[in-house]
């Protein structure tokens, strides 16, 4: 169906509650597995059909958020988004809870089993208050970063359309841009430091509640982090320091060379030519047409797949006002259809939806009809394999994208994929820190952001930002408020990604029937299982960062 012609009507939770109610009950009084696996299909329906009203409600509201309808429908899902999963694991409880476990097991799957236990360790009706606190508080710095209205260039902008000053072949222009962007967080700094105060003690306070030392704890929890802990990601975060930084200080330096500066700034961090980073050619319209090309293409699946988003009208990237940032990929079950949102700024960030977000999409489409509904939600690290692979499979045709200057693209694609783990890892460390030290003050966490700057990208050099400079970049990061601890799943599955790169320069046949048949496996296997059977090696394997630097370097020749 059409996206625009969906219709949305809010859920009713009491009815709902009363119906979860009485599955779990027949559950726990089913005589045999076949009955439990006949009410779980219908806990699926109940499920898709409440998941799928709360994405149209998200997306609808993030395409513009001063719509007042949707608005207060975000608001409705902020405030009963934790009732709906207190219902939905007392159904979840019976389940794990069942004496047919072992032959449900045999249906269901193991990891099944292992993923319903973490979402029960993870909730007590107990923190449902403060649960609806930390979704209001999302919602409020959403809306506070979406509400940047930037006089710049004689018209305004908002931060998204800013971006594309921001990486300007002029570096005047680049450096005023930033500039303007400072101006917008240092008047709102107190916000900014107020929003995600309140959001650490209420993290904390939840933990604390739920019987774990700390949220780094229960954060795990709800990542579903079912095949690794905090031990693990620290040895690969310690890797990435040892091998990785030291190379890419070589490969800041050569690009301050390229750029003909005596010293990069942090307005230069994301500029790799002096005559500016490469632009896709064309309009919104003509990249679309080219992107139908590319994947009509690159094979049956994807061919299939980008008609299907065409058609039903499943794209909305033009950047507007009103429109919420950034760009995401999300999925609407009771149609199969996943959904790209996005705000094109003219850079090759627009062409990063054509090969990032899609790449989530896909998955989401190759996977849609799969019967046990929960074998659909795999976790953050092996979803951000799927879209970071993707932007290297469609690297054949970037020439249609960026014409002339394809080349330079591709090197840039590259070495920004690399540059970018040191970032991802110190986003995670900062996470670390934050929640093992809830009661840092606003000063406390900036001055610890800048202690990790320094470890992790010692080339900076801030110019004197009055924000940026004092320790201020993480606020940025929408993720270190709405999301915690999602984002060293970039980390891990960029490593991924980039062998993806290096094993495609050997035989992309190989490469790519590993990437498919890794898509359609979904959420059935543990990160660490779809790794190997993928036939890559493990992030957290010892030696795999230098082995992934002597790949790039062969690549770069």
């Amino acid at each position: 169906m059409i996206f625009s012609k969906i219709p949305y009507e809010r859920p009713n939770i009491e009815e709902l509650g009363g119906s979860l109610a009485k599955l779990a009950e027949a559950v726990k009084n089913a005589k045999t597995a076949k009955e439990v696996r006949e009410l779980h299909k219908e806990f699926t329906v109940l499920y898709k059909n409440v998941y799928t009203l709360n994405a149209l409600a998200y997306i609808r509201h993030s395409l513009d958020i001063k719509d007042e309808f949707y608005d207060k429908e975000n608001d409705f899902f902020d405030q009963t988004g934790p009732i709906m999963q207190k219902y939905s694991l007392e159904f979840y409880k019976e389940m794990v809870a069942s004496p047919h476990r072992k032959e449900l097991t045999e249906e269901l799957g193991e990891l099944w089993f292992v993923n319903a236990e973490l979402a029960l360790k993870g909730f007590d009706e107990k923190i449902i208050e403060e649960m609806q606190k930390e979704n209001a508080l999302s919602s409020k710095y959403d809306k506070l970063i979406a509400s940047a209205s930037l006089d710049f260039d004689g018209k305004k902008n908002n931060l998204s359309q800013l971006r594309a000053y921001m990486l300007s072949a002029n570096r005047d222009t680049r450096k005023a841009a930033y500039s303007k962007r400072t101006e917008f967080f240092v008047e709102n700094e107190k916000e900014l430091d107020d929003i995600f105060d309140e959001m650490v003690k209420l993290r904390d306070s939840m933990a604390k509640k739920l019987g774990y030392k700390d949220f780094v704890e229960l954060g795990y929890v709800w990542m579903k982090r079912n095949s690794y802990d905090a031990a693990t990601v620290k040895r690969f975060r310690d890797q990435v320091k040892k091998t990785l930084v030291p190379f890419l200080a070589k490969v800041h330096e050569q690009r301050g060379k390229d750029l003909n500066v005596d010293k990069l700034k942090f307005f230069d961090e994301d500029i790799y030519y002096q005559s500016g980073n490469p632009t896709p050619k064309g309009t919104p319209e003509e990249m679309f047409k080219a992107g139908q090309k590319m994947y009509d293409e690159l094979s049956a699946e994807t061919k299939e797949f980008f008609e299907y988003m065409q058609k039903n009208e499943l794209f909305d990237v033009l950047a507007r006002e009103g429109k919420s940032g950034g760009g995401y990929c999300h999925f609407l079950p009771n149609y199969g259809s996943p959904f790209v949102f996005a705000n094109f700024n003219g850079t090759s960030e627009d062409v990063d939806v054509l090969t990032h977000e899609c790449g989530h999409a896909l998955s989401a489409y190759l996977s849609r009809n799969m019967e046990i509904v929960e074998n659909m939600n795999y976790t953050m690290d092996i979803a951000e394999i799927h879209s970071m692979s993707m932007e290297f499979f469609t690297d054949d045709w970037m020439e249609m994208f960026f014409k002339e200057d394809t080349d330079k693209f591709l090197k840039m694609q590259l070495t920004a994929s690399l540059a970018f783990i040191p970032y991802g890892c110190m986003v995670d460390e900062f996470q670390h820190i934050i929640y093992e030290n809830p009661d840092l003050s606003p000063t406390e966490r900036k001055a610890a952001w800048q202690k990790l700057e320094k470890e992790y990208k010692p080339h900076l050099d801030y110019d004197g930002d009055p924000f940026f400079g004092k320790g201020g970049h993480w606020q940025r990061q929408s993720h270190i408020y709405e999301r915690p601890f999602y984002y060293i799943d970039y980390c891990l599955a960029q490593t991924c990604a980039i062998q993806y790169k290096i094993w495609m320069e050997e035989n992309k046949d190989a490469a790519w029937k590993s990437y498919i048949d890794l898509m359609k496996k979904a959420g059935t296997r543990r990160f660490s299982d779809l790794v190997a059977e993928a036939g890559l090696k493990s992030p957290f394997e010892s030696g795999c960062i230098e082995n992934l630097v002597k790949g790039v370097e062969e690549l770069m020749r």
